[in-house]
């Protein structure tokens, strides 16, 4: 069956080795042979994370994660940092889950500066900070490691990042970072189909997840019980978990994380090379992420109609994100997708657009 091929900032393209894997006949949840393959997971997600801290597996959308992170993690109140659709979704999820919280909201094309976070943090009024490290609606990367060093200054302030379009594309070094709660869904840069996220939990948050204790599928302190015993909380997508424990082999071994990130970085240069002789990038310059470019309509094209001549030729890239809709276009470069992937979907809208 013929399938567009998925330029698109997730779901993304996934190997059609990793397609037979899901077919595996199920384990039972609570068997031993579960408990072996989750054992076995773990370390495989600790080295790609550059962590000692445990990974907890959500059979959630990131969302689902992400509503784990604030409603375990704020005891006081909690500083949003909101440039972009999916930071805007971290503010949306505490207010609704009735947390105290501020919000720093600057324009969607302009990156989150260390000193705005300082100037807040000074206050003392918060313990904890959430981020969107690579804003999928933007294509904006946030300078995480210059944000991270200022919550870093203040012991009792979690930082929460949403590394949902950078993970496994991107290098992060948790524990170096100080990061509390790295999260992100496996659809995106680590080439899965959707349906589950995983996410790095330090002892800190632990122990502020004990004193919370709000919720009950999406409990920390709850889901990490039963970590320890190498199962979940509740019944797991098993398919995802065997594809996932097939990925992070063909990744940790075949491929080799130094090289994963170095392609990642090829394919996003040629990518915004190409944006800015035809038309233009939209977040500020030196801020332009690794994994999706969002291209600045400056010719006003309807993107809708690419994307309809594209998938006569089987492959579909992405409209603007809300209010960024046919006034941008997103190219994702991430996954298992090839530079070669890259060079042929940029000709054929040369080709479609008489660029």
């Amino acid at each position: 069956m013929r399938h567009n091929k998925l330029f698109t900032p997730g779901p993304t393209e996934v190997r059609e080795e990793i397609l037979q894997v899901l077919s595996n006949p199920q384990y039972y949840h609570r068997s031993s042979e579960f408990s072996e393959l989750y054992e076995e997971l773990q370390p495989k997600l600790q080295k790609m994370l550059y962590t000692k801290n445990p990974v907890l597996l959500f059979p959630s959308s990131s969302t689902g994660a992400m509503e784990a992170a604030v409603i375990n993690g704020v005891r006081k109140k909690c500083l949003n940092l909101v440039n972009g659709a999916f930071s805007n979704r971290w503010h949306e999820i505490t207010e609704m889950n009735g947390i105290p919280n501020d919000v720093i909201s600057i324009e969607w094309d302009t990156a989150i500066k260390p000193d705005m976070v300082r100037e807040k943090l000074d206050t003392g009024e918060y313990d904890a900070v959430t981020l969107v490290f690579n804003e999928t609606s933007t294509g904006l990367m946030n300078p995480l490691e210059e944000i991270a060093r200022v919550v870093r200054e203040y012991d009792d302030v979690l930082l929460l990042v949403d590394a949902v379009s950078a993970m496994g594309g991107v290098k992060i070094e948790v524990d170096k970072l100080g990061i509390d709660m790295l999260l992100a869904g496996v659809q995106k840069c680590i080439a899965l189909p959707a349906g589950i996220a995983i996410a790095s939990v330090s002892d800190r948050l632990l122990e502020r997840a004990k004193e919370v204790n709000r919720g009950f599928y999406f409990n920390i302190p709850r889901m990490y019980k039963y970590h320890l015993k190498n199962q979940t909380m509740v019944t797991p997508p098993i398919p995802q978990i065997f594809a996932l424990n097939a990925q992070m082999d063909y990744i940790l071994n075949e491929e080799g994380l130094e090289n994963r990130f170095a392609r990642h970085e090829r394919m996003a240069k040629i990518v915004q090379e190409w944006a800015r002789k035809y038309f233009d990038i939209y977040p500020e310059k030196g801020y332009e992420s690794k994994t999706v470019t969002c291209i600045k309509n400056t010719r006003g094209i309807s993107v809708a109609d690419l994307n309809k001549e594209l998938m006569k030729h089987y492959v579909r890239i992405s409209n603007g994100y809300g209010k960024l809709k046919e006034k941008t276009f997103r190219i994702a470069h991430m996954g298992d997708m090839q530079v070669h992937d890259i060079y042929g979907i940029l000709g054929l809208i040369e080709e479609i657009l008489d660029l």
